[in-house]
């Protein structure tokens, strides 16, 4: 293993050595050679931590667990250490100073179903099945995802992170053809848009081995995107997985300059399991981590938004188009309401809110 020095953290309930790379809390941190800490992605941690809770509660059986790229270990270490039940780990990373030095961390845990692996992932996946597979890459994670869906047991999971944003988003729309097959939109909703563009490319992937996804929990911060996913085998799971893919035309999306753009293909169902959620937010209450308070309040969000519409309108964004002052949220939230419609917010914009009323109705509240 390289010489550079370590330096000991504690994250969840874990202690682990790490090579600090990025002291920030906040950013993606940078990509090198030696295997990386990154503490910005602390919740992204802490969540897998309830899902894979979540996934052991419900398994009758042994569950088999994959954390594909892994450099320090601290992901699947974590969940060796701080989940409870019938279950193993794999810690796999095919970088050899990742590999030396999660071996280095187990030895200082006493954990007997935690095994590590120096493999390529796609490799790794095509040799094992698993019945979780976290994929967490620095950038996209579309060269794993077709190994994935090829490895993951029936009802099993799988977590993706995508760190290429701005590809997602709209910045590099030609990057975005070529890595996920879909047109994306650079607007204030784009980071919906992309999101909806991941899981439309994980949903094809699924597709060609005659399995469906169904979304369990997807979120978006600053930085990346998270999904999970549950892959049903059989091709009726895929056909009604892939009834939910579609094109959006460009105009019909109020904040569009342009009207002659499609826009995808991208997911146009539920980006959110409302029970999941619910049961993810009650193992919370029996675990205390770092992130609990900010990850109560994502969780909280994100199940008012289950039931929400497809996209969202920002204050901002709507008085710039009908040149007025915007009105506050809560006075929005209290008129749509009272005229019989539903309304709430969205993690995707602090000033965003989707609502089934007609945009009639939401332009004379903010011109009164």
């Amino acid at each position: 293993m390289t010489s550079q020095k370590t330096e000991t953290i504690i994250e969840g309930k874990t202690k682990i050595l790490v090579f600090r790379k990025k002291t920030s809390k906040k950013g993606p941190g940078t990509k090198d050679s030696l295997p990386f800490y990154n503490p910005s992605m602390e919740l992204n941690r802490d969540l897998s931590i309830f899902m894979v809770q979540f996934l052991v509660n419900n398994s009758k059986k042994h569950v088999d667990i994959l954390d594909g790229l892994s450099a320090s270990g601290i992901r699947g270490i974590r969940f060796a250490n701080e989940i409870k039940g019938d279950f193993d780990v794999t810690v796999n990373d095919w970088s050899k100073d990742a590999y030396d030095l999660i071996i280095k961390n187990l030895k200082q845990h006493d954990l007997k179903n935690v095994v590590a692996t120096n493999k390529n992932l796609n490799v790794l996946l095509s040799e094992n099945r698993f019945d979780y597979i976290d994929i967490d890459p620095f950038g996209s994670p579309v060269g794993f995802v077709d190994s994935a869906m090829r490895s993951i047991k029936n009802g099993g999971v799988v977590a993706c992170t995508a760190t290429d944003t701005a590809t997602l988003c709209g910045v590099y729309p030609r990057v975005c053809w070529r890595r996920y097959g879909a047109m994306p939109f650079h607007s204030p909703v784009m980071k919906e848009i992309g999101m909806r563009i991941l899981l439309g490319f994980i949903c094809r992937e699924a597709g060609k081995y005659d399995r469906g996804i169904e979304p369990l929990i997807c979120y978006s911060t600053d930085h990346y995107f998270r999904v999970y996913v549950r892959v049903q085998k059989g091709v009726k799971h895929a056909n009604n997985s892939m009834k939910n893919l579609s094109y959006i035309r460009s105009d019909d999306l109020i904040f569009s300059k342009n009207n002659n753009v499609d826009i995808g293909p991208l997911w146009i169902e539920n980006l959110q399991d409302k029970k999941v959620i619910q049961e993810v937010r009650t193992i919370l209450f029996e675990k205390e981590l770092g992130t609990k308070h900010d990850l109560w309040k994502l969780l909280d969000i994100l199940e008012e938004e289950s039931d929400g519409p497809r996209f969202f309108y920002t204050t901002g964004d709507l008085a710039s188009i009908w040149k007025c002052s915007p009105p506050k949220t809560k006075k929005i939230f209290e008129k749509l309401n009272k005229k019989g419609y539903k309304v709430c917010r969205t993690h995707f914009n602090p000033t965003g809110f989707k609502t089934d009323a007609p945009l009639k109705e939401i332009e004379k509240i903010f011109k009164n």
